[in-house]
């Protein structure tokens, strides 16, 4: 049996999936994966089943650069999310639906989703 936070975690994140299928207007999806060291980010386009851009605080392009200290704080958020909206433009994709999963949208979230909307993402 599940402990009560995650059974409020699983609530919220159907809650969250069930508004954004209601929103969606044939737009691919950018979801946010947060675990305890690390930030990962998929455009995903639910009609085809295909992720079309991903991006993580594991890339190779950030942990030489930006990400010395760890994927796990804002910092890091904030430069997968510059890469996740440049690889998004990069396969044509300009307009998504922010799918926060379950996570509360404050923190490294937050930090992730201002950082593809200054990338260029439109959501």
């Amino acid at each position: 049996m599940a402990n009560k936070s995650d059974t409020l975690f699983i609530r919220r994140r159907a809650r969250v999936r069930g508004r954004i299928a209601r929103a969606q207007a044939a737009r691919p999806r950018l979801s946010v994966f947060r675990s305890s060291r690390h930030i990962y980010a998929q455009v995903i386009d639910d009609e085809k089943g295909h992720t079309l851009a991903a991006a993580s605080s594991l890339d190779k392009e950030l942990r030489e650069g930006a990400l010395k200290e760890g994927g796990a704080n804002r910092e890091a958020a904030a430069a997968v999310g510059k890469l996740i909206a440049s690889r998004a433009l990069a396969a044509g994709v300009k307009a998504v639906v922010f799918d926060r999963g379950g996570y509360l949208f404050h923190g490294r979230v937050k930090a992730l989703a201002d950082a593809a909307r200054e990338g260029g993402l439109d959501f």
